[in-house]
């Protein structure tokens, strides 16, 4: 549980909102829990995994829920030493958060991920034209919600939009979110997969 993550799920929402108003008493708290993961970051290291997706939930889906200012001090930095770690081991890393972190985006990648992985309310098209040629992407324009209540005609408009952005990018992985939920009617998911089959095709 990654910094954020780490203390939604030590505290709860209700008591991390309150704690997050006053910055500076949070970030020590945030401190302890990027010094528990630290532990865990090391271990995965002298593993053999070549590759380490970190998950930190970080924002809601209308983006920050704190300043941006205490994100690019007292959160980013802490992933850049994290990451750092399996960086040094020869290993890649991609960072997955739900919602939108499209602010921080750039600021992800300096702090040294190889990848995003991300949901459909982070627009697709500024991270393609930015980094669909030097980074991993694991995403696309599918939204779970069209799985689970849209229509074949919806869910095919969504693969198809996500395709003209994707064939350009060496490192894109066809993702929606990162999970499929497992209330997406079955039909829907088999729609989804055979659609996604028959079009995706490098030329």
């Amino acid at each position: 549980k990654t910094i954020i993550s780490g203390a939604i799920d030590a505290f709860g929402w209700d008591m991390l909102l309150e704690a997050a108003a006053d910055r500076r008493k949070f970030e020590p708290v945030l401190d302890s829990i990027f010094r528990l993961s630290m532990h865990h970051f090391k271990a995965w290291a002298k593993t053999s995994a070549p590759v380490f997706i970190c998950h930190d939930d970080f924002v809601w889906s209308e983006g920050p829920f704190m300043y941006p200012d205490f994100y690019r001090r007292a959160i980013i930095p802490r992933y850049r030493d994290l990451w750092k770690v399996l960086r040094d081991a020869g290993k890649k890393v991609l960072f997955c958060s739900d919602a939108n972190f499209s602010m921080f985006v750039d600021d992800i990648a300096e702090a040294g991920a190889h990848g995003f992985i991300f949901e459909p309310m982070l627009p697709l098209e500024p991270v393609v034209e930015k980094y669909g040629k030097t980074h991993v992407i694991v995403s696309s324009k599918v939204d779970a919600r069209t799985l689970t209540f849209g229509t074949k005609e919806e869910i095919r408009a969504e693969i198809d939009a996500t395709l003209k952005l994707a064939m350009d990018c060496p490192g894109f992985m066809f993702a929606v979110g990162n999970h499929i939920p497992s209330n997406v009617p079955v039909e829907n998911a088999l729609f989804y997969f055979d659609h996604l089959r028959r079009r995706w095709k490098r030329e």
